[in-house]
């Protein structure tokens, strides 16, 4: 499901951006979606590699050291994503007209070809290049918004430090 990519991408930007525990509740709050929903994909991260789990009423996840310098393309492999497909199909082989026996096969390849690309463009995303896009958007959507920016990010000092060092 397409739709799981983002929600895994969102969860591991936030995590890496708070660098703290954080529980599913937490998690789903920020993402919109359900706790259930963030669990079942927190788990397959976790295979990954890319969160590590407490348990307990005190539990939640966290990103592992390095999660920030993971890919998209890492996270969509993981997930088993297919970016660009249709489950239904045009036509059929079966047929007798040229047309409608051969317009599957033709956007076969196309799909194909439109997946491999956006994989190849996800190669040279990492997570911090998203956390950071984020990040830059709303300062300057803050600054444009109130003037200066705003002090609504438990994280923002710390990237604010971060920022700096580099």
């Amino acid at each position: 499901m397409k739709s799981d990519f983002i929600v895994a991408v969102h969860a591991l930007v936030y995590l890496t951006h708070l660098g703290t525990l954080v529980s599913s509740d937490e998690l789903a709050r920020n993402i919109c979606t359900n706790p259930v929903r963030v669990r079942k994909i927190m788990g397959k991260l976790k295979k990954l590699g890319l969160v590590e789990t407490k348990e307990g009423h005190v539990g939640g996840y966290a990103a592992v050291s390095g999660t920030e310098k993971a890919t998209l393309l890492t996270i969509a492999d993981g997930l088993g994503i297919s970016f660009v497909d249709t489950k239904w199909r045009s036509g059929t082989e079966d047929m007798d007209c040229f047309i409608s026996s051969g317009m599957s096969l033709v956007f076969d390849r196309l799909y194909e070809e439109m997946d491999r690309a956006c994989r190849e463009e996800l190669k040279h995303i990492t997570l911090e290049s998203i956390a950071q896009e984020v990040v830059e958007r709303q300062r300057a959507r803050m600054e444009k918004c109130h003037g200066e920016r705003c002090h609504d990010c438990p994280a923002w000092d710390r990237y604010e430090r971060n920022r700096s060092r580099s």
